[in-house]
Parts: C-alpha cells; sequence; structure tokens
C-alpha cells in the first residue's frame, strides 16, 4: 500500500495549532482550519474553507470554494461538498443573544458517500445517509434517506442514484445493478440498501 505525503496547505491559509490533518490532504487558499478540528487523508479543501474548532472530517472527502463548516457538523468518508453550500448550526439565531457554546449546536451528519450540490443549504439537525444526493441550490429540511435524491426548496426526494453516481431506476424491478456490478434493492420509498 503507498504511503500518503504529509498534508499540504498554501501560504495564505490558515492552521491553528490543536488540529490534526491528515497525510495527502491538500488546502488551498486563504483557508482556516481552527483547533480541535480532525480532517483525514486524502482531503481537498478548495479555496476560502472555514472548518471550525472541534468539526471532524473523515477521509477522501472535497470540499469546494466558499464552504463554511460550523461546530456540530461531521463528514463521513468520501463527502462532497460543493461550491458555496451551506451549513447551519443553530436553529434560532439572534444577534442580540448569541447561542455561541456547545450545547446551543444541533448535531448534522453526512454520512459516508453523500454529496451535496453547489449553493445547497443544510438546516442544522439534518442526518444525510450514505450516498444521499442533494441538488444544487436545495434547502434540505430533514433527513435525507440512502441513496436517495433530493431537489428543491423545501428538498423532495426525485430519484435514487448508486454510490457511484448512476441513478437507479426501480420502475420494472426492485432490485438494480449499477454500472459498476454493485446491486441495490428498493424496500420503500425511503429505503434504499445496497446489497453488494
Amino acid at each position: 500500500m503507498n504511503e500518503l505525503p504529509a498534508f499540504t496547505a498554501h501560504a495564505t491559509a490558515t492552521i491553528d495549532e490543536g488540529c490534526s490533518i491528515g497525510n495527502g490532504t491538500k488546502i488551498w487558499h486563504y483557508s482556516h482550519i481552527s483547533p480541535r478540528a480532525r480532517i483525514g487523508e486524502g482531503c481537498s479543501l478548495g479555496q476560502n474553507v472555514f472548518v471550525a474548532p472541534g468539526v471532524s472530517i473523515g477521509n477522501g472527502c472535497k470540499i469546494q470554494n466558499n464552504v463554511s463548516i460550523y461546530e456540530g457538523v461531521t463528514l463521513e468518508d468520501y463527502v462532497f461538498c460543493g461550491p458555496s453550500m451551506v451549513f447551519t448550526n443553530v436553529r434560532t439565531p439572534r444577534s442580540e443573544f448569541p447561542r455561541n457554546t456547545s450545547a446551543d449546536y444541533t448535531p448534522t451528519l453526512v454520512k459516508r458517500g453523500a454529496s451535496i450540490g453547489a449553493n445547497a443549504t443544510i438546516v442544522t439537525g439534518i442526518t444525510l445517509h450514505e450516498g444521499a444526493f442533494v441538488a444544487a441550490g436545495a434547502v434540505v429540511t430533514r433527513d435525507v434517506p440512502a441513496y436517495t435524491i433530493v431537489a428543491g426548496v423545501p428538498a423532495r426526494p426525485t430519484g435514487f442514484m448508486s454510490a457511484s453516481g448512476d441513478i437507479l431506476d426501480f420502475s420494472q424491478s426492485d432490485t438494480v445493478t449499477d454500472s459498476t456490478g454493485h446491486t441495490y434493492q428498493k424496500m420503500s420509498d425511503t429505503d434504499i440498501r445496497r446489497l453488494s
């Protein structure tokens, strides 16, 4: 197995003491990694990315330009965050009465292989399950089931997608094989399972 090189960061990036960054991760211009943030191996963080204290990012994640990952957000392995997508972390923000302790933040979980399109908004407290796909510009206000595509404002299910990005058409059968040979089964409209 090839060992990844140490992480690299552009000279304009701010890397605070006390964070952890995995080998092979690349951090681009004007990004800021806060203390206690944990970033896995082989990630790419684009220009002007902010990672708040205590955030956990798995291996192989791609975070495009102008994305802020606030405290309370967890990204598992191979998550894609499109340009300028938004996470929130407080349900009732007020400027005069700030919520600024960990107890005020509602956790958001993005599971392995989920993708979030450009300019989408993920409202705090949401779970995007494995392989979920959020279309560009969507506003997600509820959990997204595994391998489900959501779009619109507010986001609603529009179809299904495999881990490799193939559209899954269950109109002829409850079991579908994608172009990479992996098989998926539709148990219900909200329960798609990868069998192999």
